[in-house]
């Protein structure tokens, strides 16, 4: 019988020529588990994922009891179900008015394809705006207002009328204009290496995008549901979005994703077509069921008020000749080397040697990432940090 990681090589579709190859058997906390039984600190939580833990006790108690009553029904958004219902409420609750519509899909691409369709239809228009270094999905349209020639050459043509401008330079803001239907950017920028907007940059880009009529969708996929130490990021830096994007740590582990707008502008779905964006299995109950728990263990827990302390903890200890800086927002934190060549066998060495699993960014490879669940301890948080200078110091 072939092994697992046979099989995996032979007939799953692989994304580049050097995977991990990291066998997982199980997973708690912030620990996964090799078939051995070697744990594997988990210092980037599945890419901003599990912001409450590897298998948190409450969402797995809300996954089984959706599991007992009923699992897909219907395509989106016929039938009356309980858990996308009572989600889309309690989402709305956190938000300001009038974020309170919530389209749910199925990841961070689906929901950015969704906002982009919501912004055409609601303006009429054609342009779209984006930041250089940005990513937002390796979907078609999500591709389209990636800020990376690298990762979109190979698959064009891609969507026309689309424009990039650099993040945190008002000048650039002349790019948006009355042709332009939405203007799309993280409020952190992620993959370009843990980047802040300066301030008063988002309350500028808010103030053009209402002069000339375009909607500002803020992409917080990977910002948000807590991983910055407030709830939603924009809410750091002065501004409110027309259209908010989540998904990653919403889900507690499971896959989901939302847009979310004010009813005036998510009406345009409903008519001139009918189904003006629909899914087969976005709203999943039982995703559903483990998004509300995993907002409702972010809230009765507390955990937005450790972030702080525990990302002041993090850079209190990152201190290293090789280190150029650490640059964070909560719990998301990049920690700058001088060159990928440098970087990388730190990252190999990290897990190979101490049992510690990180990464780098797309767009900023010589940084390293830090984004573990918002539940880690200031004991796993010292023992990560060891090891870490442990990787850095052996040659």
């Amino acid at each position: 019988m072939l092994t697992s990681r046979q099989l995996f090589l032979r007939h799953q579709a692989q994304t580049s020529e050097f995977p991990l190859l990291l066998e997982i058997e199980r997973a708690e906390g912030v620990y996964m588990y090799t078939p051995e039984g070697r744990p594997i600190l988990d210092l980037i939580a599945g890419i901003g994922v599990s912001n409450v833990g590897h298998r948190h006790p409450r969402v797995l108690q809300a996954i089984q009891e959706q599991l007992d009553k009923y699992l897909h029904l219907m395509v989106y958004g016929e039938l009356v179900q309980a858990p996308p219902a009572r989600l889309a409420q309690a989402l709305a609750a956190t938000l300001p008015a009038p974020l309170d519509t919530v389209y749910f899909t199925n990841s961070g691409a689906e929901a950015i394809e969704g906002a982009l369709k919501l912004a055409k239809r609601h303006t009429g228009r054609t342009g779209l705006v984006s930041a250089y270094n940005a990513y937002h999905g390796s979907t078609h349209g999500a591709l389209s207002i990636t800020g990376s020639e690298g990762f979109k050459n190979s698959y064009r043509p891609l969507l026309p009328d689309v424009a990039h401008l650099r993040y945190n330079e008002l000048a650039d803001l002349a790019f948006i204009t009355e042709h332009t239907a939405a203007v799309v950017l993280e409020t952190v920028q992620g993959e370009a290496g843990v980047r802040l907007p300066q301030p008063g940059y988002l309350p500028a880009v808010r103030q053009r995008c209402t002069e000339v009529g375009a909607l500002l969708i803020l992409d917080e996929i990977q910002c948000g549901f807590g991983r910055t130490g407030t709830q939603w990021a924009f809410e750091q830096f002065g501004v409110v979005p027309d259209i908010l994007v989540c998904a990653k740590g919403m889900g507690g582990g499971m896959p989901i994703g939302a847009f979310i707008s004010s009813p005036e502008i998510m009406v345009g779905f409903q008519t001139n077509p009918i189904l003006g964006h629909c899914t087969t299995f976005g709203g999943h109950p039982v995703s559903c069921a483990a998004s509300l728990a995993t907002l409702q263990v972010i809230q009765e827990e507390n955990l937005l008020a450790g972030v702080a302390a525990k990302a002041a903890r993090l850079r209190a200890q990152l201190v290293h000749p090789a280190i150029r800086s650490v640059r964070n927002c909560g719990l998301l934190m990049a920690v700058e080397f001088e060159s990928f060549e440098v970087l990388k066998p730190i990252i190999d060495r990290a897990l190979a040697e101490e049992g510690i699993l990180t990464d780098w960014f797309l767009f900023c490879d010589n940084s390293l990432r830090i984004a573990p669940p918002l539940t880690i301890t200031e004991a796993e948080i010292d023992a990560a940090v060891a090891g870490l200078l442990r990787a850095i110091s052996t040659k």
